[in-house]
């Protein structure tokens, strides 16, 4: 957890029973509308990852494209979007992942990584980690080498962390919920 990460939590809003009963909403637009906030929230990254000589800033579609493009900027490394299936101009790879209800698809530019590039990839939060490990294995299928996954909020009880961790990928979360928060 971040230095920052008690004050981050305390900027993120929880909305009940959204999107549907019984489901508590972690809503980061107060952390983004929030230039201070917004800025520890950055700087908790630059400061975990400035040495860590990374190539590029993957981030995934769309949350993660808030705090991946910034972090690219201020450590001096490329950003690579993951996007939704059918949302890239260029030939791509893809790949599937279980969500609660369904099957849902990331994409990933095919010359988006040369082999062995060191890769942070970023979300906005990990509940049941499945987009986070279908884009770590696009990555790795283009010759990157994911150094640590990133986000914002963790919500452990989900499981997801520890998937991506039993995957064997670090996680790195600023700060994370437990339900009955």
């Amino acid at each position: 957890m971040s230095i920052y990460g008690d004050y981050i939590k305390s900027v993120i809003r929880t909305v009940p029973d959204w999107p549907e009963q019984g489901v508590n909403f972690r809503d980061i637009t107060p952390l983004l509308q929030n230039s201070a906030a917004f800025r520890k929230l950055i700087d908790s990254f630059v400061h975990r990852y400035q040495e860590m000589n990374l190539d590029a800033i993957a981030a995934i579609d769309a949350r993660g494209f808030i705090i991946g493009a910034p972090l690219a900027y201020e450590l001096g490394c490329s950003f690579v979007p993951v996007r939704k299936k059918g949302k890239l101009p260029f030939k791509t790879i893809s790949e599937t992942y279980t969500l609660e209800y369904g099957h849902s698809e990331v994409e990933l530019h095919a010359d988006a990584f040369e082999n062995g590039d060191r890769i942070l990839l970023m979300d906005d939060l990990i509940a049941t980690g499945g987009t986070m490990l279908a884009a770590a294995n696009l990555i790795q299928r283009c010759g990157g080498q994911v150094v640590e996954t990133a986000t914002i909020i963790d919500l452990p009880e989900l499981g997801g962390s520890q998937k991506i961790r039993d995957a064997g990928f670090g996680v790195f979360a600023v700060c994370s919920f437990n339900e009955d928060e």
